[in-house]
């Protein structure tokens, strides 16, 4: 990607008031466009977005991060966009890391770019910091190239190698079926270390039951390979 390509910064929310603001303008400070897609929220996470300058897209009703990505994604490629960065609107990424990613990018020439946080792992919770090294080993063996932090939403992608078509697991389990699908299209992948950070903010991810969404897309992948 070179120096001069159009990008924008995508945020998935919801129910981010109270925290959305922060994050928006701190990476409108570094000149970009901000695209936040309000997936259904009940508060005044549109209102807030907007009001820090982001571009506000709305769902009407609660669709799930992948869903909320695609939308991004198609906004994106109509108004002339190259490549998008992904981040989360909880503040637990840094807006100050985004050169990175594009640093990145720009040296290795990779399509996609996925944020690495396991190089500082102390103050992510045990549970997750388990979670993620396991699907991280899993989905390198079935991608065939290493991405030690599959599960960082924080990510660079260039427009051209995205699906037009939003993959069938439309929650979390989204970022990794892209990434598998991008593998599997020849796509080259990249990381670069980001900062882990945790306040006292509640994640979203529930740890059964979107684990159980993870392996029920990857069974679904394994089946439709050995129908193929």
């Amino acid at each position: 990607m070179s120096s001069d390509a159009k990008i924008c910064v995508v945020i998935p929310a919801y129910r981010e008031a109270g925290r959305l603001g922060a994050v928006v303008r701190a990476v409108c400070a570094q000149g970009l466009v901000v695209v936040v897609v309000d997936d259904g929220s009940p508060d005044a996470t549109a209102a807030e977005a907007a009001a820090a300058g982001a571009q506000v897209l709305r769902h009407a009703a609660n669709r799930g991060k992948g869903a909320a990505l695609h939308t991004a994604y198609a906004w994106a490629r109509t108004h002339g966009y190259d490549a998008v960065v992904t981040m989360d609107g909880d503040g637990q990424h840094d807006p100050t890391d985004i050169p990175a990613l594009l640093a990145a990018a720009h040296a290795t020439g990779a399509a996609v770019v996925v944020g690495n946080r396991m190089a500082d792992t102390a103050a992510m919770p045990l549970v997750r910091r388990l979670t993620n090294r396991f699907m991280s080993w899993l989905l390198g063996l079935v991608m065939h190239q290493r991405v030690p932090d599959t599960q960082c939403g924080f990510r660079y992608y260039r427009l051209d190698v995205l699906p037009a078509t939003p993959p069938p697991a439309a929650r979390f389990a989204a970022e990794s079926e892209i990434l598998l699908d991008l593998a599997e299209c020849g796509a080259r992948l990249a990381s670069a270390p980001v900062r882990t950070i945790y306040r006292d903010e509640k994640s979203k991810i529930n740890p059964v039951v979107d684990t159980l969404r993870f392996f029920g897309m990857m069974l679904r992948r394994l089946m439709r390979e050995k129908r193929g």
